[in-house]
């Protein structure tokens, strides 16, 4: 385990607990969450290094690496998932003029795998082994490791995109530079996170799914996002709703409360984040950022003064 002395985001020393909470999927294991006193950053703390987390991933039933449903709650999910591709690369499209799209993390590599049939020039990485061979193997996709993405050292990509994967990234200033550095000057970066101030976070508290503990080192916001994106010299253009998400994350803390998926506790609890949302700022169970390079202010000149 590793102890982080200071904020992941803003480098301040200081920060109180925020909650206790367990690894419901897996392990049973208690861990810690902290929230800093300064950016308000909730992350945990102590945490798994990069070689110990690879254990917390080790399950079949782990679908975010998992392209084969074991039941009908994973087949649910990969339904939604087929059907929210399409809305992702309306996104992807609205937003980018060229098509040489990175989707870092990208799992078995469906989603590139569907740029790919849409005339888009993919690439895809991802750490896991397991996943990285069966999209190369079977959605014939080209697919990077860590080393892979560290060899591209130039501009190269109009779209760079994250769905929920920066969560899961532990050097996250060295990863956010990587990304500055290989995505074209007027390129598109796009992040999908949860939204630990949504009305389920709240609601389901130390159940809330999406804390997925240890898994999830950061559990974000759209200030702590707006942060991030400040330190890299990118601006938020537009965030959008994962409106989807509220149910499967309630769905998901039905099982951690109760011990049984609860599915009508869990639609009542995803329309009821939903409206919450509506009537906040935007407050959704998840969001995706849109995120643009930073323009230059332009100061007048002096020349004809």
């Amino acid at each position: 385990m590793e102890f982080l002395t200071l904020c992941p985001l803003c480098k301040h020393n200081g920060f109180l607990e925020f909650l206790k909470s367990q690894d419901y999927f897996l392990t049973k294991e208690e861990f810690k969450i902290v929230q800093c006193s300064k950016c308000g950053l909730k992350y945990l703390n102590p945490r798994p290094d990069e070689k110990e987390i690879s254990f917390y991933y080790e399950s079949p039933d782990y679908i975010s690496h998992d392209s084969h449903p074991h039941n009908i709650h994973n087949y649910l999910y990969s339904k939604v998932r087929n059907y929210t591709r399409r809305k992702k690369l309306n996104l992807v499209e609205e937003h980018s003029k060229g098509r040489k799209i990175l989707d870092i993390g990208c799992g078995t590599g469906e989603f590139i795998s569907y740029c790919k049939e849409l005339g888009w020039d993919v690439t895809g990485v991802e750490p896991n082994p397991k996943p990285r061979e069966y999209a190369i193997r079977m959605n014939h996709v080209n697919v990077l490791d860590e080393a892979g993405l560290e060899k591209i050292v130039k501009p190269s990509f109009d779209v760079i995109t994250l769905w929920h994967v920066l969560e899961h990234i532990h050097l996250l200033d060295e990863r956010m530079l990587k990304i500055r550095q290989i995505l074209n000057e007027l390129g598109t970066l796009i992040i999908a996170v949860p939204n630990s101030n949504s009305w389920d976070a709240n609601y389901y508290n130390k159940f809330w799914a999406a804390y997925d503990l240890p898994r999830h080192l950061y559990h974000f916001s759209q200030n702590t996002i707006k942060q991030l994106a400040h330190n890299f010299g990118f601006e938020i253009e537009q965030i959008v709703p994962m409106k989807f998400d509220a149910f499967y994350i309630s769905l998901l803390s039905e099982k951690y409360v109760k011990g049984y998926r609860n599915y009508f506790m869990a639609l009542l609890n995803g329309v009821r984040s939903n409206n919450f949302a509506k009537k906040s700022k935007m407050e959704y169970s998840s969001l995706i950022f849109i995120l643009k390079s930073k323009k230059p202010k332009i100061k007048p000149s002096n020349e004809f003064q």
